[in-house]
């Protein structure tokens, strides 16, 4: 079964869709913005349902009051191989720190010409915030391409204190 909710934040209302598991737990499926490039909708065969979100509400709530810095949530998103892969690499990015779509690619054995695939593979991150898309910046420290507005990207990385001093 396909639930959904949405949560005010310092983002704007964040709308989660999950997957309801025969056992009753909720695997997060996606999490988008007002206005995200490629941002989901609601399904038409989901039913809302925010008490299935708590423990994703509870920790996003967490993260925004600088109490949580990583996520502990099941997952459920769809995307290809290579996307999952890319999505794998971009967990592994602390908080409090970015890196690189370079250093993404490096990780997963991608070429320099296969940077842009990668950039494409965030891209259509379906779990912002949870999965730190945002974290990932340019080789010159600029802030690129964040499906979100890279005025919230400069909002997280400030949150977390990541913020690259070529933006400050």
């Amino acid at each position: 079964m396909i639930v959904h909710t949405t949560l005010d934040s310092p983002l704007g209302e964040l709308l989660l869709i999950g997957d309801e598991r025969p056992d009753g737990t909720l695997a997060l499926a996606s999490l988008s913005v007002p206005g995200q490039k490629g941002g989901a909708a609601v399904p038409v065969d989901s039913r809302p349902d925010p008490a299935a979100f708590a423990e994703v509400v509870r920790q996003l709530t967490a993260y925004f009051a600088g109490a949580l810095h990583d996520f502990d949530l099941p997952m459920a998103p769809r995307g290809s191989a290579f996307q999952e892969r890319i999505w794998d690499a971009i967990d592994e990015i602390p908080y409090g720190t970015t890196t690189t779509y370079g250093a993404i690619a490096e990780r997963v054995g991608t070429s320099r010409a296969g940077v842009r695939a990668v950039g494409t593979a965030i891209g259509a991150n379906p779990l912002l915030l949870v999965r730190p898309c945002h974290r990932v910046i340019g080789a010159d420290g600029a802030l690129r391409g964040y499906a979100g507005g890279l005025e919230r990207k400069e909002y997280l990385l400030a949150h977390e204190g990541a913020l690259p001093a070529r933006v400050r």
